[in-house]
């Protein structure tokens, strides 16, 4: 299924990333809507603290699962679908 190491380490990282209900959960959430800034996704999720969740988004982007665009002040973030597609595709059902 990997065809080397690097693929190997990104799916751990992945998979430990999605282990995590709250990251699953901002992970679904922005499959089915993208481009939501922290703010929005925290009124999304209501429980879960600001410092929180920017770890959970630091830990979903730096695995690959997530993209992000900035806009001034504004970080957006986004599915990586090619990413999930081939590490989570149940994230796209």
């Amino acid at each position: 299924m990997f065809d080397n190491s690097v693929e190997l380490r990104q799916a751990v990282k992945i998979y430990k990333a999605l282990g995590e209900p709250t990251r699953l959960k901002i992970a679904l959430l922005l499959t089915e809507e993208k481009n939501l800034c922290c703010s929005d996704i925290m009124g999304k999720l209501e429980s879960v603290a600001g410092s929180t969740l920017s770890h959970h988004l630091k830990q979903l982007t730096d695995c690959g699962l997530l993209d992000l665009r900035k806009d001034g002040t504004y970080i957006y973030y986004s599915v990586n679908r090619e990413v999930a597609q081939k590490y989570a595709p149940y994230l796209l059902e």
